[in-house]
């Protein structure tokens, strides 16, 4: 059976979701390896083991959280020169960019990124990524040796558990970790306060775009998305032109997200934006332009301006929960 590694990102000793959504796509694939590195990643474990893992690396140095790729580079470069995996996933991340990156040159092997999906193909792997705007899926079956590294998108898969777990392999790894060489060092983290839920993991997402006229007609989504438990999402047009800060931008070269409801708001449907959000269950589209290619996505559309039909729209929430 091929070994398919994944580098496991976890925060204060909790996987991330993008960790769960590529270990659910590994043990399709193979027996599922984790690495996990940094602070508390130990306590990572039994949440990656129930969605796959048969093994996991930890090595939980305080210079994987402060120095920036480099100490995981040094060590995977390390473990692949002993075990040599047959594939390795990494989540299409800041911080898996630039690990996967690095490790290609210092290796010298293929590198894919941006895919959307891994499939077996020919008894090697192949991956599948969207070009033109998400309008057509390439597939590419590497040629190089393996180990093969693929970046995937974060919601491209859904993280589902094991339906049966095993009691993984934990190795610790206590390798000294060299921060002599020159690299980038995080000097300072900030947390952003959030408002409503996180846009990655909203269930209900109101988007806006430049059909809204102007940067502070986006408190009639807020209004909106505060009744219904809506997080707020918008379109690159509405980033470029700084009404949102980048954070919010959904599409090809923003977030990817997947809720049960997606509300477009004043967003024409550029094949850079629905790329983002295609996925989503089920999609209402507000414009007051009839041929907008978004109604072709929608499963609900309104035909109207959205700054008479938001603002009814709030009321009739607001009046069907007593307010």
């Amino acid at each position: 059976m091929p070994s398919v590694w994944v580098f496991a990102e976890t925060a204060d000793g909790v996987p991330k979701p993008i960790a769960l959504e590529l270990l659910t796509k590994a043990r399709a694939l193979g027996a599922a390896v984790a690495v996990a590195v940094g602070p508390g990643a130990g306590r990572a474990a039994e949440a990656l083991a129930k969605y796959g893992a048969t093994r996991i690396y930890v090595h939980e140095d305080e210079a994987f959280k402060d120095v920036v790729a480099t100490p995981a580079v040094d060590l995977l470069a390390r473990l692949f020169e002993k075990e040599r995996p047959d594939l390795m996933l990494f989540g299409m991340t800041y911080e898996g960019r630039d690990i996967a990156a690095r490790l290609s040159a210092r290796l010298g092997v293929a590198l894919i990124a941006n895919a959307t999906d891994v499939i077996k193909r020919n008894g090697s792997f192949a991956a599948v990524s969207p070009v033109f705007g998400g309008s057509m899926l390439v597939t590419t079956v590497p040629k190089a040796q393996p180990p093969v590294l693929i970046l995937l998108r974060p919601k491209a898969i859904t993280a589902e558990p094991a339906s049966e777990p095993v009691a993984p392999q934990v190795e610790k790894i206590g390798d000294p970790v060299d921060t002599s060489k020159p690299a980038a060092r995080v000097l300072r983290r900030e947390k952003q306060k959030a408002q409503g839920p996180r846009l990655d993991d909203a269930t209900v997402i109101v988007s806006g775009g430049r059909g809204l006229g102007a940067p502070e007609n986006f408190k009639m989504l807020d209004e909106l998305a505060g009744e219904i438990g809506a997080a707020v999402g918008a379109s690159r047009a509405v980033v470029d032109a700084g009404w949102k800060p980048y954070s919010f931008q959904i599409g090809q070269t923003g977030k990817t997200v997947k809720p049960s409801v997606y509300i477009a708001v004043g967003i024409s449907g550029a094949m850079q934006h629905t790329v983002g959000m295609k996925g989503a269950k089920t999609i209402i589209a507000i414009n007051k332009d009839p041929e907008a290619p978004i109604f072709k996505l929608a499963d609900l559309g309104v035909i109207g301006d959205v700054h008479k039909i938001v603002p009814q729209l709030i009321q009739e929430v607001r009046a069907r929960k007593g307010k």
